[in-house]
């Protein structure tokens, strides 16, 4: 590639956005040159160093560690680091996919709420705690969950289908990702999150990328409403995005 392309066609080009090209040159990372009429523009050796840059955002080093990866060469100490972290990342995630499927999974049966109290807490205890007990999230999921009633959890349950109705609805109605209502949407989607451990706007845009990368999740979203799953992802994305979150670049924090 020898022509020079604009932020706009890069930012299309790769799949970020403009503002993580800005924020990616305001940190010293990617320096595109300018035009006399002062337009960045980006040359092939750019574009490599930034699919670079973006391959080690896919492994969560902060860009500080990029930039000293890019300058020095040397990657084998921080690949072994992240390695490690990347481990008990998988392991928090893990310990949410848990407790979500729990949730997915009692809300497609007919039992009282007491039944799907009990279901939920047992099955997200018995299998996160074999797997990932050591998860912080987890830890606060099993300080919080010891003083939930019975009733609570039943609360929980008719939250989580009103949540799931009011957003079918939505869509069917023509609500557009990044709206007012789907905001509100998105902030009812995070306190149900927030009932098991703390979750933030980043935290809730990765769970949220689940819903269509993950195929059980995309099943039973569709399984209400065809393009359910893509619309709720969108619309908490857009949603995190108005506080200020770089969607393309959320970590677990």
């Amino acid at each position: 590639m020898h022509e020079k392309l604009t932020v706009g066609q890069v930012a299309s080009l790769v799949g970020v956005s403009v503002r993580t090209l800005h924020h990616y040159e305001e940190s010293g990372l990617l320096n595109p040159a300018r035009t006399r009429s002062g337009y960045r523009v980006y040359s092939s050796a750019d574009i490599d160093r930034l699919q670079q840059i973006l391959v080690y955002r896919s492994l969560d080093f902060s860009l500080h560690e990029i930039q000293e990866i890019l300058e020095t060469g040397n990657a084998k100490d921080y690949l072994s680091q992240q390695k490690r972290l990347l481990i008990e990342k998988i392991y928090r995630l893990q310990s949410v996919l848990a407790a979500v499927e729990t949730m997915m999974e009692v809300n497609t049966m007919n039992p009282t709420a007491a039944e799907k109290a009990r279901a939920m807490h047992a099955k997200y205890r018995d299998e996160a705690e074999s797997r990932y007990g050591a998860s912080p999230d987890f830890q606060e999921s099993e300080r919080r969950s010891a003083n939930f009633s019975e009733a609570d959890w039943a609360s929980m349950m008719e939250r989580t289908e009103h949540f799931e109705a009011a957003c079918a609805q939505a869509m069917n109605d023509g609500v557009s990702p990044g709206s007012a209502e789907a905001g509100e949407l998105a902030e009812r989607h995070r306190e149900l999150m927030n009932l098991n451990f703390d979750c933030s706007y980043e935290k809730q845009v990765l769970i949220a990328k689940t819903y269509v990368t993950d195929e059980r999740f995309t099943q039973h979203y569709n399984k209400r409403a065809e393009g359910l799953a893509q619309w709720i992802h969108d619309a908490v994305l857009e949603n995190a995005r108005a506080q200020g979150v770089d969607v393309d670049a959320a970590e677990w924090k």
